[in-house]
């Protein structure tokens, strides 16, 4: 298959140099300090919207849900230009000082994992009991327009009288008892990194962090040669890594709607990740890497390539789906769980086992298109 790359030869393509990756720093770094900014004057009120939906009723709960929402928001802001900035300092680190890129790459990566701990454990959660749901032929979801049984998370008995909601007799008892351990685990997982997140963001780690976005706002220490510099060989080179690890992809394999290997290695008992989902989280990865040095190579408004953002939903898919699979089978080894409940567990494993597999077909189908692109 053919791949498209830039030319750093072209000359009708421009020269984009080292002055252009000044620019795009400071404007992520002035983005990453008006988040930090808004999260301070909202008071970093945290708290997912499963749990603000649970507790948000009174008259002043659409203040508070008002003041959540922007608090998340600038935490998902912070995280965006904290994963840009270290990107960028990343495929272009020839052309920023030495020491000081290698010691902000992994302050930036602590700061942007930590802050995005909380929202996946919810993510997960989500997507789990809405699996189960739709495995146990339930068509909603609990807490929408139906009774809940906050113990267990699923629709609560709604009595002797027809609804058209679907009732908890339509649950299996394993999938009602998976749903309520599920909800268990993954929710006091999601507060612990909650609690986390505030404690990073107060640390005087944090604090150092933020000291040094703020002069990177203004001043990025470039390497004297990279005003003269053309950014298009090292984002040609950056992309060139990505095709590599796409084409070291076991792609033959996600063309097969079971993958037995799959399945078997997550119900075992090691805990560890995946072996096979590895290489797909790294090309994940070097997506993003890709698209960020085309957006510091087109100023910030890189164009539309539909092939790259259906690839990139795909390889979030297959993501999330992995993880939700392995917080199946961790929830499976519990101890002491019923028979019925390790069952259902299971089913939910190999469904996003499945998800896995329907994920990387998705990937392999949108990265085999042209690339199309609209300004």
């Amino acid at each position: 298959m053919a791949q498209q790359h830039l030319d750093p030869t072209d000359p009708t393509a421009g020269v984009v140099t080292g002055d252009a990756l000044g620019a795009y720093l400071r404007a992520q770094a002035t983005e990453f300090l008006r988040a930090l900014r808004l999260h301070r004057e909202t008071g970093g009120a945290g708290g997912s919207a499963s749990a603000r939906d649970r507790s948000g009723a009174g008259t002043g709960a659409g203040t508070r849900e008002n003041g959540t929402q922007d608090s998340v928001d600038a935490a998902r802001a912070l995280r965006r230009s904290a994963r840009r900035v270290s990107g960028s300092l990343h495929t272009f680190r020839p052309l920023l000082d030495a020491d000081w890129s290698e010691e902000m790459r992994p302050e930036l990566a602590w700061l942007s994992g930590t802050l995005g701990l909380e929202h996946s454990y919810e993510a997960r959660l989500e997507r789990l009991l809405l699996a189960l749901h739709r495995l146990s032929g339930a068509t909603g979801f609990p807490g929408q327009a139906m009774p809940v049984d906050a113990a267990a998370n699923v629709p609560a008995p709604s009595g002797a009288h027809a609804s058209p909601a679907p009732e908890r007799g339509n649950l299996t008892v394993g999938a009602a008892k998976a749903g309520a351990l599920l909800e268990r685990q993954l929710t006091l997982a999601r507060t612990r990194a909650h609690s986390t997140a505030l404690q990073a963001l107060g640390s005087s780690r944090f604090h150092a962090v933020a000291d040094k976005v703020a002069v990177l706002a203004s001043e990025v220490p470039l390497t004297p040669s990279a005003p003269a510099t053309d950014l298009r060989s090292l984002s040609a080179a950056a992309e060139e890594r990505l095709t590599d690890a796409i084409a070291a992809l076991p792609l033959v394999t996600a063309g097969h709607p079971y993958n037995a290997e799959a399945l078997v290695h997550g119900l075992s008992p090691d805990p560890s990740p995946h072996p096979q989902d590895g290489p797909w989280h790294q090309v994940r990865l070097l997506l993003r890497l890709h698209r960020y040095a085309q957006e510091v190579l087109h100023e910030g408004t890189a164009p539309v390539d539909v092939r790259l953002l259906a690839a990139g939903e795909a390889l979030n898919r297959h993501r999330d789906a992995s993880e939700a699979a392995a917080a199946a089978a961790q929830a499976a080894r519990t101890p002491r769980i019923a028979p019925a409940t390790a069952y259902a567990l299971g089913v939910l494993h190999a469904d996003q086992r499945h998800e896995v597999e329907a994920a990387r077909f998705a990937f392999q189908q949108a990265w085999q298109k042209q690339t199309v692109s609209t300004p």
